[in-house]
């Protein structure tokens, strides 16, 4: 599939703006960008006004906006990272491709750009693969195939949830890993994309990701907040708390989710080293979620995303609540999140 071949009327682009002047990035992105439908969200702490290049299909929504559609307090829900999940909500397309703004297009080995849009896409409308594992990688790629003894009666896949798509330069590391080693970049690229095994876990990132809206939508939830969240990825975890609430419902439901290509280059953000001297917990609460999510059972009554993430918050609730109150924030920010999709996509 090329990018011709997209129907571009299924796909929206979600940015978060945190930063106001997003020339550079918009242009860099402009021939990949073009012909499909934009939302920025604009990070409501941004005091700026943001500066967008002529040329392209956009809609910005501001803290203004977020307040006319979800109300003033609700719309604290969406500040810093978590503001792309304004535009998740709004959208009414069946494919997401959301790109943090200090990544351009990066080369493949042969020094070509790599069109992130349409590898995303070409992700999800394969199937996916998660009940049994295909020892070369994504067999619907161009070039692949099932491997001998792959058996024929799971060929046919499942529906593919999501695409997350990865870096090079600088990678996404945690903060400690990134003040140690100050100067590691990630040159590696790996063409081959794959299907993460059913009931494994893995920290979903947000920097490169695509999901399809229409199948696992509401999973894509903006909940666990950590003490000191900044505005740089090792000072959140969001995203990494929203990627296994998806890949679990995604086991729950039958679906899959794929890793690999395509790649973004990744600009530097942030100091790392400063980071760590900030009052930092996500370490702490990831080494309390893995075992939450390793015993969770979801009931077998709940057949919709939405009933999953309600179920999930209120698991998280019971198990989790006591040990940290991030947990009950990030619990009732679950429930509250179902409330405002319903509503918001309810009434067109």
């Amino acid at each position: 599939m090329s990018s011709a071949e997209i129907n571009k009327n299924e796909v929206d682009i979600v940015i978060g703006a945190l930063n106001a002047d997003l020339t550079q990035f918009l242009t860099s992105w402009k021939s990949f960008f073009s012909g499909f439908h934009l939302i920025v969200v604009k990070d409501p702490e941004l005091k700026e006004e943001l500066n967008i290049p002529e040329g392209f299909d956009v809609d910005v929504y501001s803290k203004t906006d977020m307040e006319k559609v979800v109300g003033a307090s609700n719309a604290t829900m969406f500040s810093g990272y978590s503001c792309r999940y304004f535009g998740y909500l709004v959208s009414k397309k069946k494919y997401i491709v959301s790109i943090d703004d200090d990544c351009v297009p990066a080369k493949d080995p042969k020094g070509f750009l790599v069109d992130a849009v349409t590898q995303h896409v070409i992700n999800l409308e394969n199937p996916a693969t998660p009940l049994f594992f295909n020892t070369l990688y994504d067999p619907y790629c161009e070039g692949a195939d099932f491997v001998r003894g792959y058996p024929f009666s799971l060929r046919s896949g499942v529906p593919c949830a999501a695409s997350c798509g990865l870096w090079l330069n600088l990678a996404d590391l945690d903060a400690p890993t990134q003040a140690l080693k100050t100067e590691q970049r990630n040159t590696a690229y790996v063409d081959a994309v794959m299907t993460v095994p059913a009931k494994a876990m893995l920290p979903i990132s947000g920097i490169n990701i695509a999901f399809n809206r229409e199948l696992v939508g509401p999973a894509l939830v903006p909940a666990l907040r950590i003490a000191g969240e900044g505005k740089v990825r090792w000072e959140t975890l969001e995203d990494v708390w929203c990627g296994m609430c998806l890949k679990h419902i995604s086991d729950h439901l039958g679906y899959g989710v794929k890793t690999g290509l395509p790649y973004v280059w990744r600009n530097e953000r942030g100091d790392a080293v400063e980071s760590l001297r900030k009052k930092w917990e996500g370490m702490k609460l990831m080494e309390k979620s893995v075992p939450f999510f390793e015993s969770l059972k979801l009931p077998e009554t709940a057949l919709k995303v939405e009933d999953c993430v309600i179920e999930l918050a209120k698991a998280v609730r019971e198990q989790l609540g006591s040990d940290d109150p991030a947990f009950t924030q990030a619990a009732d920010a679950m429930v509250k999140w179902i409330q405002l999709w319903n509503s918001v996509n309810s009434s067109g």
